[in-house]
Parts: C-alpha cells; sequence; structure tokens
C-alpha cells in the first residue's frame, strides 16, 4: 500500500476480488448453440420472406455480404472474448478500452438491444402459437373476453416461463436451449430437404433465378439492412464468458462455427424457397416477398413451404414456435448478463449484480430483464424498436472494434489470447467502416430507428451525468480529502502529486495557469492492494493531505487558484482519469517518462497532455 502516482506497469484487467463470481458450467456444444439460437430465432422464418420481396434471389447474396461484414466484427469479439471472458461482452471491452462514458452507453445500449431481440422473440412466438391454434380450429377470436389480446399474453407467458428457466441456473439454461435449438434446425433441414427434393422433380428450376436481382442494388441493401439483426448472435455468445470452460479456445470455436452454420443455412432456406416452388401468375420470388394468399410478406416461407413439404404451413408454424423460444432464451440469458456486468460497475443499481446463493445466477438482473420484456412485448410497437435494435448493435460493434484496437495498444501481450486477429488493424478499421456505413444507410431509410436509438442514449447519458458518474467514482475513486478555493476557474490544470520530486511540475502548471487565468489541482491518489479493500486507505488520508503543504505556500505566494485532492483506488490511472471527467480537467501536465509507460492514461484520456522531459 502507498500513496503515491508513480508508474505503475500495465496489467490487465482482473475482476474484483470483492465481487460474486459465475459458474463455469457451459460447454461448446452449449455455447455454439446459444449462439445459433439468438441468430436464427424466428427471424429465419420471419425475415427471409420481406427479404426476398427486396431483393429476389440476390438475398443470398445479401446474408452472404452481411456474413462477410459480420465476420469483421467477429473476429474483434473472438479476440477479446478469449482474452477477457467476463459477463458484459462488449460493454466490459468498451470500459477497458475507450474513454468514459463509452462504457456506460455501450452498455445501456446492449442492454435494451437484446432486450428489444427478446421481446421480438417472444411476440413471434405468440404470433407462430396463434396461428397453429387457429389452423387447427383451437381459437379463433383474437381477444380473450373481448378485452385481452390473446397474442399478447401469449408473449408474456413465455417471457415469465424463460425468465424463470434462467433464474434457475445456467445449466437448465443451457440444457433446454440445446434441446429446443436441435428441434430447430430439425425443422428448417427437413424445410432445405423438402426443397432440393422439389427442385429434382423440376429441373427447370433455375429458371427462377432469371431475373435475380430484379429491385437492383438499392433492394439488395435494403435487404442487407432488414436482415442484419439476425447476425449479432456473437454478442450473445461473448456474454457466457464467465460461465463457459475453458473460454480462451471455446469462445472463438463457438462464434466462428456458429455464424458460419447459420450464414449457411439462412442462404440455403432462401435458396430452396425460391428454387423449389412454381406459382402461376408471378415470378417465385414476389410470390414470396408479397406473402403468397396471406398477403403477408412475413409468411412468405410458410406460403412457400406449402409446396415444398406435406403440411409445410403447420411445419413452419411449428419450426417459428420452437425457434422463437431458443431466440427467447438465448437473449434472456444475455440481455441479464449485460445488466448484471453494469450492477457490478456501478453503472446501474449495485443490487443487479448480486447472485443467488442456491442457484448462482444473476436472479434481480434476470428479473428486472424479464420484466422489461414482458412490458415491451405486451406494450410497444416492436416493428419500430427492432430496426433500432440493429442500428444499436451496429454502434456497439464500431465501439468494439475500436477497443479491440485500444485494448491492443494498452496491454500489448499481456493478455493471454486464444485466437488474435490477423492483419490487425486492417481488419478492425474494416468492420468500423462496414458497421458506420450501414448505420447511416439505416439512417436515410429507416430514420425513426436514429430517433430511437438517440433518444435512448440521451436518457442515458442524462443518467450517467445525474447518478451512475457519481457511484461509479465512488466506489472506485473516493475523495478522501478535497480542499481549494470555493470559486472554481473555466479552464482547470492537473498535476498528479510525484512525492520524489514534488514541486517538479508546479512551475509549468502555474505559467500555464497565468496564461488562461486558470486553476492549478493536484492530486495525491493512496494506492490499494486489489485485494485490499479501500477504506483501509483512508489511515493515510493525512499524511497525503500534510504533503500539499509546500505546493500550496508556491501557489499561494503566485497567487494561482489551487485545488487539492486525495483519492483512495487499486489503480492509479484508474483515479487521474476519474479525476480529468469528474473536475473537468482541460490540460494535465504529467512527466514524459510516467506518461511513456502508462499506455492506458495516454489512450484512454479525455484531456490535453503536457509530458514535461526534464
Amino acid at each position: 500500500m502507498s500513496a503515491s502516482t508513480g508508474p505503475e506497469s500495465q496489467r490487465p484487467p482482473v475482476g474484483h476480488p470483492h465481487q460474486h463470481q459465475l459458474v463455469r458450467s457451459l460447454s461448446l456444444l452449449d455455447i455454439i448453440m446459444v449462439g445459433i439460437a439468438a441468430m436464427i430465432a424466428g427471424a429465419i422464418f420471419i425475415l427471409i420472406g420481406p427479404g426476398i420481396g427486396l431483393a429476389g434471389g440476390a438475398v443470398i447474396i445479401a446474408f452472404a455480404i452481411n456474413g462477410i461484414i459480420t465476420l469483421f466484427t467477429a473476429m474483434s469479439y473472438a479476440e477479446l472474448g478469449s482474452a477477457m471472458p467476463e459477463a458484459g461482452g462488449g460493454y466490459l471491452w468498451v470500459r477497458e478500452g475507450l474513454p468514459r462514458p463509452n462504457a456506460f452507453i455501450s452498455g445501456w445500449m446492449a442492454w435494451l438491444a437484446h432486450t428489444i431481440a427478446g421481446s421480438l422473440y417472444a411476440v413471434g412466438f405468440a404470433s407462430f402459437l396463434f396461428g397453429l391454434l387457429k389452423m387447427v380450429n383451437v381459437v379463433d377470436n383474437p381477444l380473450l373476453f373481448g378485452l385481452f389480446p390473446i397474442e399478447k399474453l401469449f408473449a408474456v407467458a413465455c417471457v415469465a416461463g424463460f425468465t424463470y428457466i434462467n433464474f434457475k441456473g445456467t445449466s437448465e439454461t443451457g440444457k433446454t436451449g440445446n434441446v429446443v435449438t436441435f428441434i430447430q434446425l430439425g425443422t428448417i433441414g427437413a424445410l432445405i430437404v423438402g426443397g432440393f427434393w422439389s427442385m429434382y422433380l423440376h429441373p427447370n428450376w433455375s429458371s427462377n433465378f432469371a431475373d435475380f436481382i430484379p429491385m437492383g442494388i438499392g433492394g439488395l441493401v435494403a435487404a442487407m439492412g432488414l436482415t442484419f439483426i439476425a447476425f449479432e448472435g456473437y454478442e450473445v455468445i461473448v456474454q457466457t464468458g464467465e460461465e463457459v470452460k475453458n473460454p480462451k479456445k471455446n469462445i472463438p470455436r463457438a462464434i466462428f462455427i456458429s455464424l458460419g452454420l447459420v450464414v449457411t443455412l439462412y442462404s440455403l432456406v432462401a435458396f430452396v424457397s425460391i428454387a423449389g416452388i412454381f406459382p402461376e401468375g408471378k415470378p417465385a420470388w414476389q410470390f414470396i416477398g408479397e406473402g403468397g394468399t396471406s398477403g403477408k410478406p412475413e409468411l412468405g416461407i410458410m406460403e412457400a413451404a406449402k409446396s415444398l413439404l406435406p403440411y409445410g404451413a403447420f411445419i413452419v408454424l411449428a419450426g417459428g414456435i420452437v425457434s422463437s423460444i431458443a431466440g427467447l432464451n438465448a437473449t434472456t440469458f444475455s440481455s441479464a448478463r449485460v445488466a448484471f456486468a453494469m450492477g457490478r460497475h456501478y453503472n446501474l443499481p449495485h443490487k443487479l449484480s448480486s447472485i443467488h446463493p442456491v442457484n448462482k445466477t444473476p436472479h434481480i438482473a434476470i428479473g428486472l430483464s424479464g420484466i422489461i420484456m414482458a412490458f415491451m412485448s405486451y406494450a410497444l410497437p416492436l416493428a419500430d424498436l427492432a430496426v433500432a435494435a440493429g442500428v444499436i448493435f451496429l454502434l456497439l460493434f464500431t465501439q468494439v472494434n475500436i477497443a479491440v484496437i485500444s485494448i491492443r495498444r494498452i496491454y500489448g501481450d499481456k493478455l493471454d489470447y486464444g485466437f488474435k486477429t490477423p492483419l490487425f488493424p486492417a481488419i478492425q478499421i474494416t468492420g468500423i467502416f462496414l458497421n458506420i456505413g450501414l448505420a447511416l444507410y439505416l439512417l436515410v431509410t429507416q430514420p425513426l430507428s436514429w430517433g430511437i436509438t438517440v433518444v435512448w442514449i440521451l436518457v442515458g447519458f442524462v443518467i450517467y451525468r445525474m447518478y451512475t458518474f457519481k457511484q461509479e467514482i465512488q466506489h472506485y475513486a473516493p475523495i478522501v480529502t478535497s480542499e481549494g478555493d470555493l470559486k472554481r476557474q473555466d479552464y482547470r490544470i492537473l498535476i498528479p502529486y510525484t512525492p520524489e520530486n514534488p514541486d517538479r511540475l508546479i512551475k509549468y502548471a502555474i505559467r500555464i495557469a497565468k496564461e488562461t487565468a486558470g486553476e492549478v489541482n493536484i492530486l495525491r491518489v493512496i494506492t490499494v492492494p486489489h485485494q485490499t479493500p479501500l477504506s483501509a486507505g483512508v489511515a493515510f488520508a493525512d499524511t497525503a493531505k500534510r504533503s500539499f503543504e509546500p505546493l500550496e505556500k508556491i501557489l499561494d505566494r503566485e497567487s494561482v487558484p489551487n485545488h487539492y485532492l486525495v483519492r483512495v483506488s487499486h489503480d492509479t490511472t484508474e483515479a487521474i482519469l476519474a479525476t480529468i471527467e469528474e473536475q473537468k480537467i482541460d490540460l494535465l501536465v504529467t512527466d514524459f517518462e510516467t506518461l511513456r509507460h502508462d499506455k492506458k492514461l495516454l489512450t484512454l484520456t479525455t484531456c490535453k497532455v503536457l509530458a514535461i522531459n526534464a
């Protein structure tokens, strides 16, 4: 334990020793199934029809391009998922690699996006179930007692059921998800086999692709934007990081296996659906895109299935139910882990980081996420929110790609990677531009999606400034002493206290303060070992406070407004960064050698830096 701000060796981030840890009980197969469930869900039956309506046969190209775009970011997720496997995923990495308030905003966005996705799957389940029950004449009236929409009640009941399954334990969640996902894959496999059999019986099937891209490049790009949300499953996979066995190897494997399989399945279902049907009076792609006899594009694949399989509509409805259940199970898991991680770091109420003593699950985070999901699925216009979720994921993926570059710069080879992205940083830079490009396209075609996203971010930023930031700093780098002039100046300079030569930097700060009519802030950090509670550092507060006296005399003699801070922290750099933001510092004056060895400070600081080498 010490009371200095000297240079520290840059250590990889570690979990807080006083935090409760989750149990590693998920296998490689479990997390592959989680990824597949999240990426396929009900979307494979709901989105392919409208996608075909936009792009025709070229929807296959749309899936392939989306897969390539996704691959650039998936490699970043595989890299950091193998090296930093904790609950929180992208939020955690943005926290380590980008300055405040990026971490809070990324977590805030991710929590909403995962919750929206779960709500969508619940509504999809309810829609498929109602259609199936209506087909077999079990229900007819869409309202219960003439008041309550039956589909909405089905959705809420489904959310409640999978909230309970997730509450009971990760093992139960994984087993349930595996069974459901295998049934889901079997249904999709039957549809694909039926399509190829129909193609075998109709050798002229290639004529269905004569007008391959009927709506032009614009239609192709529109189909890409519509279906991109289907490829966010690797964000769900990395949320298992704290609960998967051998994450160093299994997380990268799960990401690439599930992504490759899902792109293949989407492409095959679209291909055989177009190639295997021969409607009268219009091209196959148009028939599917218009929803066939139903007139609903989202039911286009069900209409195609009538021609591909005996009881095809029934099979697709049943498959939609199973797929939606699988997606809901995965996103209930992932949304709760984002809330859990944010609670752990005081970005949301700390109660959300509580772990159930018996089930070893983040029960409060699961319960809150489930309540929000149920409310959304019953009361909100999810069609508009769904596109906003796509924008949010694109922005989150952009942040993660930037964080990969930053984390490599900060920690170098100190992290134990199971996978490292080749052609670094070209892959990340390409991913950044592709994600931003697609997000901007959605701004043009779906401006409401950006409106929802911007409003959500602004609400989050207000919460961050008024509550979250104060809570986070209070728990990670609390101030134990704060003295100085009551009137604050607009221009603020910060000097980290160096006990070896405390007045060395002060003359430079005084000169700049006089030129800018500014003030000088001096920070001393009492550094406490990670195994020791921060409260132990309070005993050093008086000694640290007395060390300011020689500097105070110099500043008073020069008539420069001044302010003195003593903080306790496990991480000196984190305390400096927190002070820069909290005190709205404009210039950091520090030692050149200290800064040269502190890549985290150099990378994450949000103010100007003057490094003195003299």
